[in-house]
C-alpha cells in the first residue's frame, strides 16, 4: 500500500482509498442488476388526437398481450427467461406518465399483475406529439433501471408525426448510439382529427424517421379492430429477438422523406385552434 507522511503521521493516499471505494461500489451496483433476455420500454401515445375510446383500446390491447399465452411462451423461450418491461404513455415535450415502473417478468402471474396494473390505470390525453422526448426519456430510463438486458428495445406506438421538441431524426441516432433497438407501430386509424394533423403514410415516416437499430422494424395498425393481435404479434417478436416480413402501406417511396413534416404541419394549423 502506498502512503505518505505529514507531520510525522502516516496518512493513506486518498487517491487511493477513492479508487478502492469507487470499485466497490461498482461491483456491488452490478450485483444487484438483475439479467434478463430483454428490457422493453413500452412507450405508448396519448396526445389530445386519442379520444377516451382509444386509449382505452391501447391499455386493453397492451394488457392483453402481456398476459396471451403467445407471449409467455416467447419469454419462457429466452435464453433466460424472464424479461424486464415498463409502460410508459407520453405526449408532448415533458409529458410522460410511468403507468408500471420497471418490472421482472418471468412467470404468468408476473404478467398478469403487470396486465392489472394497465388496465386500472387511466387518464386524460396531452397536449402536442413528441416521439422525440418520448425517445430520449426512454433511452435514459433504460440505462437508468435494475436490470442488464441481452437486448435493449424501444417499443414506440403513435398516431402522428413529431411536432414538438427536438427533431425526431435527432432524439434517434442519440438513442441507437446507445445501442438500443427502436421498434415502431403507427396507428394509422382514420378520423377528423388526423384527416388535420395527421399524415397518410405514418409507417414509411416511422420506417424513415423513427425506428432503427438491428433488426428494427414497423408494425402499422389500419383498423382499431386489429390493435391487440398487433401489439401481441410485435411483442411476441421482440422478445424472440425476431423481425418480421410486414407489408408496409404507402411504403414506395423515390425522393429524401421529409422528417420534419410534423412541425410543418403544427406550423400551419396552430393559428386555427388550441393546442392539440
Amino acid at each position: 500500500m502506498i502512503c505518505v507522511a505529514v507531520g510525522g503521521r502516516y496518512l493513506i493516499h486518498m487517491r487511493i482509498i477513492f479508487a478502492i471505494l469507487l470499485t466497490l461500489n461498482a461491483s456491488l451496483a452490478w450485483a444487484n442488476e438483475i439479467e434478463v433476455d430483454v428490457e422493453l420500454f413500452l412507450a405508448v401515445d396519448v396526445s389530445r388526437s386519442m379520444n377516451p375510446y382509444e386509449l382505452e383500446i391501447q391499455r386493453q390491447g397492451y394488457a392483453s398481450a402481456l398476459s396471451s399465452d403467445a407471449v409467455q411462451s416467447a419469454i419462457a423461450g429466452g435464453l433466460l427467461g424472464r424479461i424486464a418491461v415498463t409502460y410508459v404513455e407520453w405526449a408532448g415535450a415533458g409529458s410522460q406518465k410511468i403507468v408500471v415502473p420497471w418490472t421482472l417478468i418471468e412467470t404468468k402471474d408476473d404478467a398478469n399483475s403487470v396486465a392489472r396494473q394497465i388496465t386500472a390505470y387511466f387518464d386524460d390525453a396531452m397536449r402536442r406529439t413528441s416521439i422525440s422526448s418520448a425517445l430520449l426519456y426512454a433511452a435514459d430510463s433504460i440505462e437508468q433501471n435494475n436490470f442488464i438486458g441481452l437486448r435493449r428495445v424501444i417499443d414506440v406506438s403513435g398516431d402522428g408525426p413529431n411536432n414538438m421538441g427536438i427533431p425526431v431524426e435527432d432524439a434517434r441516432d442519440t438513442v441507437l448510439a446507445r445501442r438500443i433497438i427502436i421498434n415502431g407501430i403507427p396507428l394509422m386509424t382514420q378520423d377528423d382529427f388526423s384527416e388535420r394533423w395527421g399524415i397518410e403514410d405514418l409507417d414509411v415516416y416511422y420506417r424513415n424517421c423513427v425506428i432503427g437499430g438491428p433488426g428494427a422494424f414497423v408494425i402499422p395498425v389500419l383498423d382499431w379492430d386489429r390493435f391487440a393481435e398487433a401489439v401481441r404479434r410485435k411483442l411476441v417478436l421482440e422478445i424472440a429477438g425476431r423481425t418480421p416480413q410486414v407489408l408496409r402501406v404507402n411504403a414506395e417511396q423515390t425522393q429524401p422523406y421529409n422528417c420534419l413534416i410534423g412541425e410543418q404541419i403544427w406550423e400551419r394549423y396552430r393559428s386555427l385552434f388550441a393546442e392539440p
